[in-house]
């Protein structure tokens, strides 16, 4: 009998989390509207990596209005703040991306950007093109859920607001999430995982896409100056020329890809963005300048591209009688979802959005310094599908475009997962 009473009595108890669950989904719903105001706010007035001095404040004086404790300049510009739930738990981090591109903005939209800035001696314009400007908006709301929850919750949130994430604006300095990590960001709060998200044009609305294991590539950002004789046009065979030098070098590589590299188990891509070289039309210059990106998913298949590359190019060089000098900087490692935790999270995003609408993903080249966080702690990191119902994601403008255009159903799905996923993590014993 005493049993009995006892068993009923327990199916009338919320479980362990439900009470923070019900009120955090409740807050959050609340908050939706506030979070389309948040993303074209952010939207018509992008910034870039380093300087997103408007965007800091804007999240600083949410965090702060919320009651919590902010630290700011965190990685120059970065934001962070820590919610301390009212029992014991886990410590977790979630964290979004703050920056701009250098990108003239092409959708039409009412609250279109309008911005014009410098990019490394560039007159540029600046747009969210990537989708940062819903990431922010997204942590800001799934911060206002979680404090609204925090009487209830057990454990700790750190919400890290990241500068730069599309690199620095000097090639080659430290940047973003390697910068925070390395002013501290997580000395004095080490989380036993971090999570974040990226709105993705390949999925979607509606949609989560993750993977197990490797996600994105490593990104390499690599320059190549050929050196060769400067001559007239007219007579080549009196210098060395270094644009037909760089040219083949380029094409050499692309060969030693295809032909050296076992691309069916390890993608990789080697790609030029730039080639400068010369002044006149009659001028064989005696300097040309390649700049480029490398992305990979294995280290030790990186380290073989590069010692080929480099090889490729010191020997094309020598043979005919110029140099050529390779540097190359790591911008992100690659992004790895660790499969224990991956497996732990998959169920909450079936949560928030229905498990036929949670996606197993391919290999993605784009990359993400969020690794240089998943590399410190424990990191799972997913795709929130952005494109419009009607819309051909395959064929939709992707992220990076001018005409990238994001549907706003996107910021609800997912302020849902994310919030989901902390939730859930939140609510096992650490």
């Amino acid at each position: 009998m005493q049993a009995a009473c006892l068993l009923a009595l327990s199916t009338l108890l919320p479980l362990p989390g439900h009470a923070a669950e019900s009120t955090a989904v409740a807050a959050l719903e609340q908050a939706q509207p506030k979070l389309v105001q948040w993303r074209r706010d952010l939207h018509q007035h992008p910034e870039l990596g380093e300087q997103e001095t408007r965007t800091a404040k804007l999240v600083a004086d949410h965090l702060r209005a919320l009651g919590l404790t902010v630290r700011t300049g965190i990685g120059k510009t970065g934001v962070v703040a820590v919610l301390k739930g009212a029992k014991s738990g886990p410590r977790i981090a979630l964290r979004a991306d703050m920056d701009a591109l250098p990108v003239t903005e092409q959708t039409g939209l009412p609250f279109a950007s309008t911005v014009k800035a410098e990019y490394r001696g560039q007159p540029v314009g600046v747009m969210h093109a990537c989708g940062h400007d819903a990431h922010v908006a997204i942590l800001m709301g799934v911060a206002q859920a979680l404090v609204a929850a925090k009487d209830e919750l057990a454990g700790e949130v750190m919400f890290v607001f990241q500068p730069a994430e599309e690199g620095p604006p000097v090639a080659g300095e430290v940047f973003g999430a390697a910068l925070m990590l390395q002013e501290g960001v997580f000395k004095d709060f080490t989380p036993d995982a971090v999570f974040g998200l990226h709105v993705w044009a390949g999925l979607p609305v509606g949609s989560l896409g993750y993977r197990s294991g490797p996600l994105m590539a490593a990104a390499d950002e690599w320059s190549l100056t050929v050196r060769g004789k400067q001559t007239h046009g007219s007579r080549p065979w009196d210098g060395v020329d270094p644009i037909t030098l760089g040219a083949q070098i380029l094409l050499g590589t692309q060969s030693m890809i295809a032909r050296q590299v076992n691309i069916a188990t390890s993608p990789v891509v080697l790609t030029a963005g730039q080639f400068q070289a010369g002044v006149r039309f009659n001028i064989i210059p005696d300097e040309a300048k390649l700049v480029g990106t490398l992305r990979t998913f294995d280290s030790a298949v990186r380290e073989d591209v590069i010692a080929r590359f480099r090889r490729i190019a010191t020997d094309y060089a020598h043979a005919s009688e110029g140099t050529a000098e390779l540097q190359v900087v790591n911008n992100a490692p690659a992004t790895i979802n660790q499969p224990a935790l991956t497996q732990r999270v998959r169920p909450s995003l079936e949560k928030a959005v229905g498990a036929a609408n949670v996606v197993e993903m391919p290999l993605v080249t784009v990359a993400e310094d969020f690794s240089q966080f998943a590399n410190t702690v424990p990191g799972f990191y997913f795709f929130v599908g952005s494109t419009s119902k009607g819309i051909d994601p395959a064929t939709a403008p992707i992220n990076h475009s001018p005409q990238f255009l994001l549907d706003e159903q996107a910021l609800e799905t997912g302020s849902r997962a994310m919030l989901q996923v902390a939730l859930d993590y939140l609510g096992t014993p650490r």
